[in-house]
């Protein structure tokens, strides 16, 4: 007998989306769209009802927007939801406040000409969908960190130096709450980080931001030459490679457009394996949460060319997937709790954490 089908209540305030959405998963045969709602209002009494295990939202809605839905209905009913947000930067900036709301993903709504990128979102969705109804939501309670509404005092200057030591950070569902929990507890002069996470166009960048504002490092979306500095963490752009290479005798970054590897684009192993290839054991990997097993091979190559590899542990994960493929594989040294890992990443460094 095959296994339960997941259960999905779409939520959007336009009936074209709603019709498209169920269209889309239902071509998913582990998927069964339940039922679908206009509004908040409307969402509420068909979950009770019909008891889904994944949502998707739209934040835009009338009456109550998803966001204050979120935060009303995660303490009542904590059902894992999927935020579906159109690719714009308000978008993207509401999809981020979801996601700081209880959401566990996030797929951007391209436009309803382009049939090429509706088919690859809804795909992107269906993965996304099954992703979420595998994760614990209990594992995000208490994680998120309100942004800061007042700007930072001005940063000291940024250390300067030859770079020598690189640390590597993959991240897919959960990963954004995560990484801010990593990135947040991480010292000003640390040795470049280099981070892929899993999310679309847009939102990567609006994710940096959000991160630049909440961290001593100097946050942002990566661009192709990049020169790694001290002090800076570089956020894989959505849709586009992240590698590590040399240039008069020091790191660059490589962002490019190439075919998807182990199904993602950005993907965590193609970052991983230039880190294995270009740092060697200079470079330090680290695998949080995240379905899948994209990382997993590149993590393995770090090790074997003598780097520091770390994944996150099963009870701090809101997935264990990609830290458990890694850790099967025996890519990872050590399984460490999400609370620690900044402090150990200090310590492969050779350092103690500040």
């Amino acid at each position: 007998m095959s296994e339960r089908k997941t259960r999905v209540l779409i939520v959007d305030d336009s009936a074209v989306a709603r019709d498209l959405l169920e269209r889309g998963l239902s071509l998913d045969k582990d998927i069964e769209v339940v039922g679908k709602a206009s509004d908040a209002y409307s969402a509420r009494d068909k979950i009770v009802f019909l008891k889904p295990d994944v949502l998707t939202l739209d934040v835009e809605m009338p009456r109550m927007d998803g966001i204050e839905f979120l935060k009303r209905l995660i303490p009542q009913y904590p059902i894992p939801t999927v935020v579906v947000s159109a690719v714009t930067a308000e978008g993207s900036r509401r999809a981020l406040d979801a996601l700081e709301a209880g959401a566990v993903e996030v797929v951007g709504k391209p436009s309803a000409n382009d049939r090429g990128a509706l088919r690859e979102m809804l795909a992107d969705l269906a993965e996304k969908v099954k992703a979420a109804a595998a994760s614990d939501l209990s594992k995000l309670a208490g994680r998120a960190k309100p942004r800061p509404k007042a700007p930072r005092a001005a940063p000291a200057a940024r250390p300067s130096g030859r770079v020598s030591r690189v640390v590597a950070i993959g991240a897919s569902t959960g990963g954004t709450v995560a990484l801010h929990h990593v990135i947040e507890a991480l010292p000003a002069d640390m040795p470049p980080i280099l981070v892929v996470q899993h999310m679309p166009p847009v939102f990567t960048r609006m994710f940096a931001e959000s991160l630049d504002r909440s961290s001593a490092l100097s946050v942002s979306e990566a661009a192709d030459g990049d020169p790694l500095e001290r002090g800076r963490v570089y956020i894989a752009p959505g849709d586009r490679h992240l590698s590590l290479a040399r240039k008069n005798g020091g790191y660059i970054v490589s962002v490019g457009d190439e075919a998807k590897v182990s199904g993602h684009r950005p993907s965590v192993d193609v970052l991983f394996r230039s880190v294995a290839a270009e740092a060697g054991a200079d470079g330090v990997g680290v695998l949080l949460t995240g379905m899948g097993r994209d990382g997993a091979d590149g993590l393995l190559k770090m090790r074997e060319t003598g780097a520091r590899c770390i994944s996150q542990d099963e009870a701090s994960s809101v997935v264990w997937g990609m830290p458990r493929e890694a850790w099967e594989a025996g890519a990872a040294e050590k399984l460490v709790p999400l609370d620690e890992i900044a402090g150990e990443i200090m310590l492969l460094l050779g350092r103690e954490k500040t």
